[in-house]
């Protein structure tokens, strides 16, 4: 496994050389003539870099794309069109980057022509340096491990597998023991289980990069039945990191994790769970958009407290547990739109306002901070503390989340990205009176979730939020 330091330094540096070329070739006598010929490009001058202005671009241009590219530096096995066109996305992101930073200062500014020409070269050259590069199968066949949570399903799998496992790698689980309680804290990491006692036992997740370089794994399926944030993703990760495919068998696949046709049993993982950029985008909007609410909005949160009191006895703020990612859970706050104890007798149950009816324990009020979306405000806390995201599947309460997944067995897929504020399902009006329908909105979201996407969310929720404010008039003409 040592080639992944190998790999890492190839791409970095083929990177970087070929960035150096493009800004040398950008700068180059010819190319310099070429432009100075053509009417409407012509009057973007070339300076003729040369010496400490050529190595001063060259840096700039340098730096922004061997960041941009980091993702790709990661040794994983792609196919070749996926590979191309991550490379482009990539390279795209880099070259909106430089152009951002000659918009806002001039002085750190590649010539416009320079960065054309730059970026011809580089989209022309990098997906194809990656593709080149990329990990391929290895000749003597696959060197195969099984990571898992529960021994029973490990086992059913271990069959569909071709060729020889060379082990398997597992959570916490009882020492020669046929029962799996992987969470019991006296359990010893890697344990033997009884259902896999023909398989060798290769160590427990904690030891996961050294088994992957130890025994120089290529690939690894995944058969994790109640996963959380630290083992799933975990292990993704570093399947990810060591350049080891990851798959699962299709019976336990999840149209969140894969994507693939056909009629194999396991198949390829389609999911890249820990691309920074979009991650830091995406926090980046959470924190401007709350922020700038929470600003804009500040002169009505002492109305609305005082309306709240005056309309009810009882507090302001109403906290609730919500469900997070993989099934953690946090507190979040919301406006008082009901009356106080509403859900002593009843416990947990969805508000039939959701279904289009009229729930008597909502106050005057409430009803209309609910109409409005102003209940929502003190969410926007939560987005800024991280705990929530501007657009996302929406969070439920623990108690109708076990509800709704008695509804559906696919429930839970909605819990792979953070809850938001407003999301697909909210924008289309479905609500958890209708699992099935909210779930594939859901599902359909994290499978397209990009900022853009977050963005026209955004849009359409303002603007259905606008329609709900204004006063609506009677026509009986």
């Amino acid at each position: 496994m040592s080639g992944r330091w190998g790999y890492r330094i190839v791409s970095v540096g083929g990177a970087a050389l070929l960035t150096i070329g493009a800004v040398a070739v950008a700068n180059s006598a010819m190319v310099q003539r070429l432009f100075s010929l053509l009417p409407v490009v012509g009057s973007l001058p070339f300076d003729g870099a040369a010496g400490a202005e050529f190595v001063y671009e060259a840096a700039i241009a340098t730096a922004v794309v061997v960041g941009a590219l980091f993702p790709l530096y990661k040794p994983r096995p792609r196919r070749i069109l996926d590979t191309w066109f991550y490379a482009l996305k990539r390279v795209t992101v880099a070259l909106l980057a430089m152009a951002t930073i000659g918009y806002a200062d001039a002085t750190y500014a590649l010539p416009r022509a320079t960065l054309i020409v730059t970026g011809v070269v580089l989209v022309s050259t990098v997906p194809v340096w990656f593709v080149v590069i990329r990990q391929r199968p290895r000749a003597d066949g696959e060197r195969t491990i099984i990571v898992g949570d529960d021994p029973e399903v490990m086992a059913e799998i271990l069959p569909t597998i071709d060729g020889a496992v060379l082990g398997y790698v597992s959570p916490p689980v009882p020492d020669s023991e046929a029962a799996f309680t992987p969470r019991a804290p006296e359990l010893t990491d890697g344990g033997t289980a009884d259902a896999l006692m023909d398989v060798s036992n290769l160590g427990g997740l904690s030891r996961l990069d050294d088994i992957l370089v130890d025994y120089d794994i290529d690939t690894a399926i995944l058969a994790f039945t109640q996963p959380d944030r630290a083992e799933f993703f975990g292990t993704l990760d570093t399947c990810y990191e060591y350049g080891v495919m990851a798959k699962v068998h299709r019976t336990h696949a999840d149209v969140v994790l894969t994507n693939e046709p056909g009629d194999g049993l396991l198949v390829e993982i389609d999911l890249e769970p820990w691309d920074w950029f979009d991650r830091v985008t995406k926090r980046l909007f959470d924190v401007a958009f709350a922020g700038t609410a929470l600003l804009v909005l500040s002169p009505l949160l002492l109305v609305i407290a005082v309306a709240i009191k005056l309309d009810s006895p009882g507090p302001v703020l109403y906290r609730q547990t919500r469900t997070a990612t993989f099934g953690d859970t946090f507190t979040v706050a919301k406006f008082r739109s009901m009356v106080t104890d509403a859900e002593a007798g009843s416990g947990a149950t969805l508000s039939e306002e959701d279904d289009g009816g009229r729930d008597p324990r909502v106050t005057r009020v409430g009803g209309f901070l609910r109409r409005t979306h102003l209940d929502e405000i003190p969410q926007l806390l939560a987005i800024l503390r991280g705990q929530m995201s501007v657009v996302g599947p929406r969070p439920e309460r623990p108690e109708l989340d076990s509800e709704m997944e008695a509804g559906t067995d696919l429930w839970r897929r909605r819990w792979f990205v953070k809850p938001g504020l407003t999301g697909l399902a909210q924008i289309n009006d479905a609500t958890g009176f209708d699992p099935e329908e909210k779930l594939r909105y859901d599902v359909a979201y994290i499978r397209s979730q990009s900022f853009w996407f977050d963005l026209k969310i955004v849009i359409r929720q303002l603007w259905i939020v606008a329609n709900d404010v204004t006063p609506k008039t009677n026509d009986h003409g």
